[in-house]
């Protein structure tokens, strides 16, 4: 009989750290296993995440090899399948590895889509809720296994049917509030705008046309009738020049 893996202590989680997206309708980002199976593993070794059902993980048997490795179509029959394949050397401690690294379960959205055997990483295709865990596998079969994880429940989609088309009617209370700080700000706006209007008014009359010390004064005209057109004044003719006046004087003849 083949050995049994050696039972790990360590228990898969959703990452702690805030991430969007961590958990969707489809999808989880787990925190990576790292320096969990140092010890145990050979450079040729993968690690193989286990995804199943949490009502059928007590069910679950590991493969005895490779080809035995449950794929990701047969999940809603067989209720469970594994997937990211990963080199063991990856999760070592000596390897250099960013805490924001995680594992995100379900990404693979072209997985639908083939209609091959080998291991893929497709969408879960119902909220849940899972269970996961980590097994260590040689080329002789499996060598070690972590504990499953406490159940993973995905977020549901909301249903059309349950969308309010129309907003809650409010309160009596609420419409008070509401009408009042409307009245308020109406005041308000008023007594801005009339002082405003009082203050350009003002600079409108005090704005001085001239000097500062100019004074205005009072004048009262008279009407004055315009001049008279003056006839022509006439020539002296041959006259001496003493002869002739200001005074009209018929032409004296020559």
């Amino acid at each position: 009989l083949p050995t049994p893996p050696a039972r790990l202590p360590y228990v898969p989680h959703v990452s702690p750290m805030a991430l969007l997206g961590k958990v969707t309708a489809t999808t989880f980002a787990l925190e990576r296993p790292r320096c969990v199976f140092d010890g145990h593993a050979d450079a040729s070794d993968a690690v193989w995440l286990a995804v199943a059902f949490a009502n059928a993980s007590a069910a679950f048997r590991n493969p005895l090899s490779p080809a035995e490795v449950p794929p990701y179509k047969q999940l809603p029959t067989a209720r469970s399948y594994m997937t990211l394949e990963t080199a063991a050397a990856a999760y070592s401690c000596s390897t250099p590895s960013s805490p924001r690294v995680v594992l995100r379960v379900g990404s693979d959205t072209a997985c639908r889509d083939q209609g091959r055997q080998d291991p893929c990483n497709g969408p879960l295709p119902s909220p849940g809720p899972y269970r996961v865990k980590f097994l260590l596998m040689g080329c002789r079969g499996p060598k070690a296994e972590t504990r499953w994880s406490e159940p993973i429940l995905l977020r549901r989609a909301v249903s059309p049917s349950t969308i309010e088309p129309a907003p809650a009617r409010r309160g009596s209370a609420v419409v008070v509030i509401a009408s009042l700080l409307a009245s308020l700000g109406a005041v308000l706006a008023t007594a801005v705008l009339g002082a405003l209007g009082a203050k350009v008014w003002g600079s409108l009359c005090h704005r001085d046309l001239g000097t500062g010390a100019f004074t205005r004064r009072s004048y009262r005209t008279h009407h004055i009738p315009p001049a008279l057109p003056q006839p022509p004044r006439p020539g002296c003719g041959c006259s001496p020049p003493g002869l002739c006046s200001s005074a009209p004087q018929p032409p004296a003849p020559c």
